[in-house]
């Protein structure tokens, strides 16, 4: 259940808006009061946007490459143009795109699978820090995965740990600016099908096999024997986001059943 008034006179970037858990976060804290800069390389953030506008929030929507430093800085840029400040920043860009044991890796996949998961959370923390620092306040949640003990993803794993660190590492270091980071690792979550797929390539056999390895995998690890759902993982992330968890910080809270990561 939404509370309206939680993130009342807040600025609040959600990256990877146009679907899945970036969407849900996105018109939670929008149905919650907050201002919306939305980041995504898609165009359907803006049926987002849409939703939101008809239920009367305020959001605007900004096309950006996140896996480029330059990408993360005109998101932030937007955001002071447009509402003076950010108060909160939600990092939900990442995702595996091939899921394989890592001998079938090639080079090339492994660089963009460290450009995907890693480095658009990394990019957005160094963009929005100056910021943060000047107003010494605000707050970042950080999306990571239970897939740091997981198969046949082990690029998307390493990077998920780097998000891990990060988290760890600028929660220590800025504290001191009124700072807070914490992450959620997500499980196994359903979601609709992908409007935008990571990787568009039909799968082999080979590779409908390796998923479902890692289908089963994830649900015998989680206690409760299933998938969650989006809004499951939205919770954890928007209270992390709010005030409501003002004495957290440098956390990775697992949401995955039982299944700590």
């Amino acid at each position: 259940m939404s509370n309206p008034n939680r993130f009342s006179n807040k600025v609040v970037i959600v990256t990877g808006a146009a679907q899945g858990i970036g969407r849900g976060v996105a018109l939670q804290v929008a149905a919650e009061g907050a201002q919306v800069v939305m980041a995504d390389l898609s165009a359907y953030v803006r049926d987002v946007l849409a939703e939101i506008k008809t239920q009367g929030g305020d959001a605007i929507t900004i096309n950006a490459d996140l896996e480029t430093f330059a990408g993360a800085q005109a998101v932030v840029a937007k955001a002071i143009e447009v509402y003076g400040r950010v108060d909160a920043l939600i990092n939900n860009v990442g995702g595996a795109i091939w899921m394989k044991p890592f001998q079938e890796f090639s080079e090339e996949e492994i660089v963009k699978e460290v450009n995907r998961s890693l480095f658009p959370t990394l990019w957005c923390c160094r963009a929005v820090l100056p910021e943060m620092i000047k107003n010494q306040k605000g707050t970042i949640v950080n999306v990571s995965s239970i897939a740091t003990r997981g198969i046949n993803r082990v690029p998307y794993s390493a990077s998920k740990g780097g998000v891990n660190a990060l988290t760890a590492a600028l929660a220590f270091e800025h504290a001191q600016d009124g700072i807070r980071v914490n992450a959620v690792a997500t499980g196994g979550t359903e979601a609709p099908p992908r409007k935008v797929p990571r990787n568009a390539t039909p799968l082999t056999d080979h590779e409908k096999q390796w998923m479902q390895e890692v289908v089963d995998q994830t649900i015998d690890r989680t206690f409760m024997g299933r998938y969650g759902s989006i809004q499951e993982q939205v919770n954890a992330i928007v209270f992390l986001a709010s005030d409501e968890s003002s004495y957290m910080t440098g956390t990775v809270v697992p949401v995955g059943g039982g299944d700590q990561g």
